[in-house]
């Protein structure tokens, strides 16, 4: 499969899917990852086990993340060179729409409200 049809079919992420790869800074069993992702969104998002792993499975299945290590019944996760290109992609989509917002959401605000 081309480069820009990976792209085209993983991107727009979800917010999981991106915590999880962004959680994946560093390589990180999945409990880790749940406690990292509470943690740098202070606690707006609680992912639950079933979740994690689920989406876990289908990214390793997908060629994004690898099993770095499994050790003591804890799988360490790590992303792969094409999961870095997928999260760089959608960092960069996600400040276009945030620049966008910028510049254009002003007029959806009234000094009323």
């Amino acid at each position: 499969m081309s480069l820009e049809k990976e792209i085209r079919n993983f991107i727009p992420m979800t917010e999981t899917a991106y915590y999880i790869l962004l959680s994946l800074n560093k390589p990180r069993h999945g409990y880790g990852i749940i406690q990292h992702v509470e943690k740098i969104t202070e606690g707006r998002i609680r992912l639950g086990s079933g979740t994690v792993y689920g989406t876990l499975s289908k990214m390793q299945k997908n060629k994004i993340i690898s099993i770095y290590a499994d050790e003591d019944r804890k799988t360490i996760y790590e992303i792969t060179d094409l999961g870095k290109i997928l999260i760089r992609e959608e960092i960069n989509r996600i400040k276009e729409l945030y620049n966008n917002g910028v510049e254009y959401g002003e007029d959806f605000y009234d000094s009323d409200n």
